[in-house]
């Protein structure tokens, strides 16, 4: 899409932002090194960011010989940022200062039959509201991810199959309920934006975040840029075809990745491995995930051979994208790879060294998500402050 020259500024004032979260202290001529920005644009993008509140001068060290140079860092006071990750089953929402440190929590569950926007809101406004409590500092922002496809300028959840949701207006009802700067979008943007920033996936530029919750997807970064597509929908690999004939997925089609690898899909496949084993709970998966992962750890024969199926699933499709995208890295993230593990990583590993191409395969690793904490929320958080920049002068 067409990058006007504020476009491109608010770019580089969040690139220079990430490289002073990531060094914590760093020089303008440091910066403009990792950047590749001019020295002079750095100096005038610290001096806006200064000006916002999010840079502090922090001192100066030795040259080498020469003057002196000043060091900036992240101003912790600057303000707040609150990240909002809304999935099938919960609310759950951090609150960050402007280091991308966390500073408060809190997590609502969604029971099953709260699928109506406005239900879905009340939870998201408790939970900012908890997290908000006795503070008056300024808050830059709220980002909220939402499942399935965003209009993230319209503010609009396009849709979400898992409440079969058409064209919600959510930021709007959001804005109702809550007076702040809110900024929406989808777990995908969100996950890999927190890879990016404080996982697996910094320092690195070609990225594949495979989200393998309820849902499953890739966010995508080429460039250390994070790819939305023409229509903010890059990513709904999780609705591409696995398995033709196959199983019936939540979006209405057949055969897709989502349908064998997401968390039901997982549940269907014990049901079809061991129909009455103690491990399945029918109407909760998170008990049924969780069941498996201390069988994993028991070595129970049913529990791997489930994670072996899963493993044989995820590992093609995650080939697919090997071959596709030739990332440098592919990070298994979101509340399923970390209940799952290293053993589900490992035999994902096994499956895509007999599937993907051997060059590609040679450039990529396949890791587990090192985000601290909920990656989506802090993916979330970034966004607003994304937003924040965009809009400041």
């Amino acid at each position: 899409m067409a990058r006007t020259s504020r476009d491109i500024r608010s770019a580089n004032r969040l690139t220079v932002v990430q490289q002073v979260v990531a060094a914590g202290t760093t020089s303008r001529q440091r910066l403009a090194a990792d950047t590749g920005l001019s020295l002079g644009t750095v100096a005038t993008l610290v001096g806006e960011l200064t000006a916002l509140g999010l840079l502090v001068e922090a001192g100066r060290e030795d040259s080498g010989g020469g003057r002196p140079r000043g060091l900036v860092t992240a101003d912790p006071h600057g303000g707040l940022l609150v990240g909002v990750d809304v999935a099938e089953t919960y609310v759950h929402v951090d609150l960050f200062d402007t280091t991308l440190t966390r500073l408060a929590g809190a997590e609502e569950t969604l029971h099953p039959l709260e699928r109506r926007p406005h239900q879905v809101v009340r939870h998201i406004v408790s939970g900012v509201d908890v997290v908000l409590a006795g503070t008056d500092a300024r808050v830059l922002g709220v980002g909220v991810s939402v499942p399935g496809q965003v209009d993230r300028e319209g503010g609009v959840s396009v849709f979400a199959p898992n409440w079969d949701w058409h064209d919600v207006p959510l930021r709007d009802l959001l804005a109702d309920r809550l007076p702040l700067p809110l900024h929406l979008d989808n777990p995908l943007r969100a996950a890999v934006l927190a890879e990016l920033w404080a996982g697996a996936a910094r320092s690195h530029d070609d990225v594949t975040v495979i989200n393998l919750g309820t849902g499953v997807g890739a966010g995508l970064a080429f460039g250390g840029v994070l790819y939305r597509g023409r229509s903010n929908s890059a990513g709904e690999w999780g609705h591409t075809t696995l398995v033709l004939d196959g199983r019936l997925c939540r979006c209405g089609s057949r055969d897709c990745v989502e349908a064998y690898v997401g968390a039901p899909g997982i549940m269907q496949t014990l049901r079809d491995l061991a129909p009455t084993s103690p491990l399945l709970h029918p109407e909760d998966q998170t008990a049924t995930l969780d069941a498996l992962a201390a069988g994993l750890a028991a070595d129970d024969p049913t529990a791997a051979k489930v994670v072996a199926e899963t493993a044989r699933y995820l590992g093609v499709a995650v080939a697919d994208l090997v071959n596709l995208l030739n990332p440098e890295v592919v990070v298994l993230s979101s509340w399923v790879a970390d209940r799952l593990g290293d053993r589900l990583r490992d035999e994902v590993r096994t499956v895509v060294a007999q599937h993907a191409l051997r060059r590609p395969l040679a450039a990529t690793e396949i890791v587990r998500s090192t985000v601290p904490g909920n990656p989506v929320s802090l993916g979330a958080a970034t966004l607003a402050l994304e937003g924040f920049l965009t809009q400041g002068r």
